[in-house]
């Protein structure tokens, strides 16, 4: 030894003194013995040490009356586990003792209330409970709370591979009558695709027949059906009210408690309910309506460490898109899958992920939510003040913008409460909603929305009309984009949502578009006649066919269809010069389109073709506009708008046929006093029809051109070809043709 030491060669600290070394040296050794001696002193007059050392050691057999140190150690026990909660191995080996029976059934049920996990829950214990269970000592009524204190601590188990591997052993206990419910809800939360057997569907078809089609037998058969769709050939309605009851168990206030002590987070699939939930039993709890928080009371430190093992990282620990991509196929999913609301990348988790039952268990939940807050709620009238309700709805509405796809359970919950609306209830958050409905078949799109929407319509305030507007046109833009990024190169088919089974042909496609378009032309028209041509209402439809007019051109969709005679022409006769010119702008995009399609029907680029009555009808607005505001032609004969000549002279207006041109029409009338100041500022009268001499008229042109009219300029210009004529300045000196 001294040889070896020697070779090494002595460090400058080495020189100082061997002796001085090896003196330090004892007294480290000395103080460690020590202060190891004193730990273990304490811990064996510790309490809960030596409960804890009673339960694991005690006999099998052990009487129960009478024992007095029994009940000191379990109430040492509770004193810990309800203030600071339990360590994993003071879970295991409670958990090991109550399972086992040791001491009889009298005890197990005190022992599993007193299970609260201060960090995370032992895998090896759970697994160890469970296989109790097959044993037949244990009364059903404890079983049911063991399972009931499994599914609120899901979230808190350290992993779930173990759990994973006896999955068979757990399925076995559908069979139970009452513990059924329970097993369907764990199962359904450790389900994977290699989960999904036949002889399990038909276990779980077999106990439908038997016992109706019970929400947590659905639900169950829903997860499988989209892993195997060829082996659940079920119909599965969606959403299911009363999938898996929130249940009230004696761990939640609890283990709220333990974390607020404790400073931690806890995330569990039962804790929605808080303390202030108790001080008034008999009000309706909107506990659904709180989103989950994602994070967890796990140890992060315990969970890298299992994680490691395992090869499994929780959706918590993530926390970068870098991160995301990495781990991608090694992310563990909550136990709540609510809680992936709560971030931005979560939710890019969703859209990355192959596995769809991620989707179909957040649909679920919000089907539920959205079912039992909205819909089978007594005092729904509350909501109006709900604070609650509000901020549910626009977490809800955030996702779906930052998704830009919509969620099933959310179509067939706004189908269901456009019945019950009132139009005023949370109206901006349920129109956003709706907004998004993806594309609704046309044989059901009437039922589904056009009859409710339209007793809401008519019966409704001027600003529902605006919003609803608003809605049907954000819905329309979200069509006409899925349809411009999903649909194939051969046009045959279309997928409009590549999380459902929803398939709809090009053809169908354009007949429900069609159905939408033609729906909000008969509101309009009969909305402008109610609301009085009102110029708010007004904006809002031709928001609307700016969309419409653009559709083959900027989305692809061979299809065009022309506003009705209710919306041209109070836009063609508004009062205000805004609404004129976005009318002349549509009508000009129209034309653009129109000739695209015409052009390309020709070349035999695109295989559909434009009707003879679509391009009628757009010719005869075109040739209206153009007598209206250029010829000075109004009321004439072949007009779409006509009076008899009785009703005109009794109305005492001159020259009635100039009455809606460029000069005269009330909403460009106030444009033309000031060109007629400007041009003529020496003139004490004036005489509007002199700007329509040649060079005054081309001048007023330019002068309306400049106020920002750019629609009115498009569609002179793809419309009329005029030049000034030499003469004598008289209001024929224009030579106009219509192109």
């Amino acid at each position: 030894m001294a040889a070896k030491l020697s070779l090494s060669g002595p460090s400058d600290s080495d020189t100082s003194s061997p002796s001085d070394q090896s003196v330090s040296g004892r007294s480290v050794n000395r103080s460690l013995r020590i202060a190891e001696k004193e730990r273990r002193k304490n811990e064996a007059e510790d309490p809960f040490v030596l409960a804890l050392k009673y339960f694991s050691d005690v006999e099998p057999g052990t009487p129960v009356n009478g024992n007095d140190q029994l009940e000191r150690n379990l109430v040492c026990v509770e004193k810990v586990a309800y203030s600071k909660g339990l360590h994993p191995e003071a879970i295991s080996i409670m958990l090991e003792f109550a399972m086992s029976l040791r001491m009889g059934s009298s005890p197990c049920v005190r022992v599993l209330k007193c299970l609260i996990p201060s960090s995370v829950v032992p895998q090896e214990a759970v697994v160890r409970a469970v296989v109790w269970l097959g044993i037949g000592k244990i009364p059903i009524s404890t079983q049911v709370l063991f399972i009931k204190w499994v599914l609120t601590v899901f979230d808190m188990i350290d992993a779930k591979d173990q759990l994973r591997a006896i999955y068979g052993f757990i399925f076995s206990f559908v069979t139970e009558e009452n513990l059924c419910p329970f097993i369907c809800h764990l199962l359904y939360l450790l389900t994977r695709k290699e989960s999904v057997r036949v002889f399990r569907v038909r276990k779980l078809l077999e106990l439908q027949s038997k016992v109706g089609r019970q929400p947590f037998l659905m639900h169950l058969l829903s997860l499988y059906k989209v892993f195997c769709p060829e082996l659940v050939t079920l119909s599965i309605p969606s959403p299911m009210k009363n999938a898996f009851r929130n249940h009230n168990s004696p761990w939640k206030s609890a283990l709220l408690a333990v974390q607020k002590r404790n400073g931690s987070q806890v995330s569990s699939s039962s804790l929605s309910l808080t303390a202030k939930d108790k001080t008034n039993s008999r009000k309706r709890k909107h506990c659904h309506l709180e989103v989950p928080a994602l994070n967890s009371a796990v140890n992060k430190q315990a969970q890298t460490d299992s994680c490691s093992s395992r090869k499994v990282v929780p959706l918590v620990q993530i926390h970068s898109f870098a991160q995301l991509l990495e781990n991608m196929h090694r992310i563990e999913l909550p136990a709540q899958m609510g809680s992936l609301l709560g971030s931005s990348l979560t939710l890019q988790f969703l859209d990355c992920v192959q596995d769809e039952s991620a989707l179909l268990r957040l649909n679920s939940w919000l089907g539920y939510a959205l079912h039992e807050e909205f819909l089978f709620c007594n005092d729904a009238g509350s909501f109006q003040n709900s604070e609650e309700a509000l901020q549910f709805l626009e977490k809800l509405l955030s996702t779906l913008h930052f998704r830009q796809e919509g969620f099933s359970s959310i179509e067939v919950f706004l189908y269901k409460f456009l019945n019950a609306w009132d139009g005023s209830l949370l109206r901006p958050q349920i129109l956003g909603l709706m907004s998004n409905i993806p594309v609704v078949t046309s044989s059901q799109i009437g039922q589904f929305l056009f009859e409710p929407l339209m007793q809401l319509f008519f019966t409704s305030s001027l600003f529902f009309k605006c919003g609803l507007m608003e809605c049907l046109n954000n819905m329309l833009l979200k069509w006409l984009t899925w349809h411009s990024v999903y649909a194939l190169e051969d046009d045959l088919d279309i997928s409009l949502n590549s999380h459902t089974s929803i398939n709809i042909t090009l053809s169908g496609f354009k007949d429900s578009v069609m159905e939408l378009v033609h729906f909000v032309g008969r509101l309009a028209t009969v909305g402008l006649q109610l609301e009085g041509c009102h110029s708010l209402l007004l904006s809002f439809i031709l928001d609307f066919y700016e969309t419409v007019c653009d559709m083959f051109l900027k989305y692809g969709l061979p299809l065009v269809v022309m506003p009705p005679p209710g919306v041209f022409y109070p836009a063609l006769f508004a009062a205000d010069p805004v609404s004129v010119d976005r009318l002349a702008y549509i009508m000009y995009r129209y034309k653009v389109n129109l000739t695209s399609a015409k052009r390309q029907e020709k070349l035999k680029e695109q295989a559909f073709h434009i009707s003879r009555q679509t391009f009628h009808e757009f010719n005869h607005y075109v040739v209206v506009m153009v007598n209206c505001l250029w010829n000075s032609k109004m009321f004439h004969q072949g007009m779409g708008v006509q009076l008899g000549e009785e009703v005109l002279l009794k109305s005492n207006v001159p020259q009635y046929s100039n009455s809606f041109d460029l000069i005269h029409h009330p909403a460009f009338l106030s444009y033309a006093v000031d060109f007629h100041q400007k041009c003529w500022p020496g003139r004490k009268d004036m005489d509007l029809n002199s700007i329509k001499h040649s060079k005054p008229w081309r001048w007023y042109l330019e002068y309306l051109f400049t106020q920002g009219y750019d629609g009115l300029k498009q569609f002179v210009q793809s419309n009329i070809s005029w030049q000034p004529i030499a003469g004598d300045g008289g209001s024929d000196d224009l030579a106009t043709q219509q192109r």
